[in-house]
């Protein structure tokens, strides 16, 4: 089957759905999902997103200057400027269409902001600790209304289609039929999350594979910044044997839990750091607790919240922790830190353009230094929607054109590596990321990792149609660029720490790392 359309949006989160809200309002447009609507981490966030629309208290300079003091001197600004002052605008219409968030208790009334890690102010728009289900919903709804956008589900995106230095579409594998579908478009518009799954703890939904970054990546597009990925410091353990950690998800304990007045505590009760400094300071220091004392998890506390508060503010999260057989009004939580969020990726400028014409990306699979070298939390939401939206406004320019189609060869749909195979692939990659690209690094550690990615990346093929293999080749691809760029960046700066170079150095060091595929 060839589908052909104006506008071609890979990833159904936060930012594709926008995008294809905003691009069906003057094109025909198409989106491709790889699992149903809704399984992104957008429905997995819980926290909130950050806006200031309270102009009382706040203002989009606060905002603007919280952000550039969290992304440790590597934010662009003039894209910050954008996120902090589109973003109450967006934020607005999201509330226009239908996106209900909690209310203050108070006579005046008005949104009961939160405040979160590394925030001045409280502007944390938030819908119980469910708001990316409120926000994906709110989207999704407005995506199947009216049938003006196509939407195909558990279709998996496999490679750019390139004519004459052109984007002109994509290749992607139907996951209920099995079999190789041509998607044409005049623009072609990438949203399709982060990469964390390429770690063996992380908070990532597990199709988090990082596809959109190796599409575009290997199709000759930039790619920047991979070295920053965040750790967020407070994930669920539930038990202390190794295997029991893999087989459960890793359950996210939201910062703004933190924000309400949740304390860390060590295995001695003690409290070892101010709990609302910037997640890869708080996340540090809680693995360099967990060393010196010997544990796999620190303590929250979150009884002096008060009962009645919890259960109505984080409802998800006491009832996840009480199916767990904790209760979370007089227990404490043990958690560490997981990777959370990746701050690198697909190379574009403000609004959503890559080096490769026709071709943009947007949220986390994109990387235009909004974020820095760590996240203000909050804002990854915010990102989606902002730069969904511009991305989409930017698609305009390519149409009217007449696609080419290119002839491109049929494809049969093949096992290439058994099974049991794969899964060790896996098991390798993720286990060396997390052991020696994980919250601390040294060049020792990131030369062996970096060899073992390579010989499991000479057992896979160069074209590989069969999910699990693609995913795995994407895993391996996407920890070499890692581990490349934390190797690269002789300096600590940020979510990326060398316990060999643990200083910040601004005068040789303070650039964004570029990387790119010789075709």
């Amino acid at each position: 089957m060839t589908n052909v359309s104006d506008v071609l949006i890979i990833g159904g989160g936060i930012a594709g759905l926008r995008a294809a809200l905003t691009a069906s309002k003057f094109a025909n447009v198409t989106v491709l999902t790889k699992g149903k609507i809704g399984e992104t981490a957008t429905e997995k966030a819980q926290g909130g997103i950050a806006a200031a629309i309270d102009k009382i208290s706040d203002s989009t300079e606060f905002h603007f200057q919280d952000t550039i003091a969290a992304g440790a001197g590597l934010c662009d600004e003039k894209a910050v400027r954008i996120l902090v002052n589109e973003g109450v605008e967006r934020v607005r219409e999201l509330i226009e269409l239908g996106a209900e968030f909690d209310r203050a208790e108070t006579e005046a009334g008005g949104y009961a902001l939160a405040l979160e890690g590394a925030h001045k102010r409280r502007r944390i728009l938030h819908a119980g600790d469910q708001t990316g289900l409120e926000i994906e919903k709110t989207l999704a709804a407005q995506v199947m209304k009216g049938g003006k956008i196509k939407v195909f589900t558990q279709v998996l995106g496999i490679d750019i289609i390139i004519n004459n230095g052109k984007c002109i579409g994509a290749r992607a594998l139907d996951l209920k039929t099995n079999k190789i579908e041509d998607f044409f478009a005049n623009a072609v518009i990438l949203t399709t999350g982060g990469f964390c799954q390429v770690y063996l703890h992380t908070t990532n939904p597990i199709l988090a594979t990082g596809d959109g970054v190796l599409m575009a990546y290997r199709s000759g597009a930039e790619v920047q910044d991979m070295e920053f990925v965040q750790f967020h410091p407070t994930s669920l353990v539930q038990f202390k044997e190794f295997e029991d950690i893999v087989a459960l998800p890793q359950f996210l304990i939201s910062e703004a839990v933190r924000g309400e007045g949740g304390l860390l505590l060590n295995n001695k009760s003690e409290r070892f750091i101010s709990e609302l400094l910037p997640r890869d300071i708080v996340a540090r220091a809680i693995f360099n607790e967990m060393k010196k004392t010997g544990s796999d998890h620190v303590f929250l506390q979150l009884s002096q919240i008060g009962a009645d508060k919890i259960k109505k503010r984080f409802p998800g999260i006491y009832k996840t922790c009480l199916d767990r057989g904790l209760d979370i009004t007089k227990d404490n939580i043990p958690v560490a830190p997981a990777a959370h969020y990746a701050m690198g990726g697909i190379k574009t400028d403000v609004d959503g353009k890559t080096n490769i014409d026709g071709l943009y990306a947007a949220g986390e699979c994109s990387s235009l230094g909004v974020h820095g070298a760590n996240r203000l939390a909050s804002n990854s939401l915010l990102d989606g929607l902002v730069f969904g939206h511009r991305a989409a406004e930017a698609s305009k320019a390519h149409l009217g054109g007449i696609i080419k189609l290119a002839a491109l060869p049929e494809i049969t749909v093949k096992e290439m590596i058994k099974p049991v195979e794969l899964q060790r692939f896996k098991l390798i990659v993720k286990s060396n990321m997390w052991q020696e690209v994980g919250i601390e690094r040294n060049e020792e550690g990131l030369n062996a990792a970096m060899v073992r990615f390579q010989n499991i990346e000479k057992h896979m093929a160069k074209d590989v149609h069969v999910k699990d293999e693609v995913e795995i080749k994407n895993l391996v691809q996407i920890a070499l660029l890692v581990s490349t760029a934390a190797k690269d960046r002789k300096e600590s700066r940020g979510a990326h720490f060398r316990s060999d170079h643990p200083e910040t150095d601004d005068k040789e060091c303070k650039k964004h790392l570029v990387y790119k595929v010789s075709l």
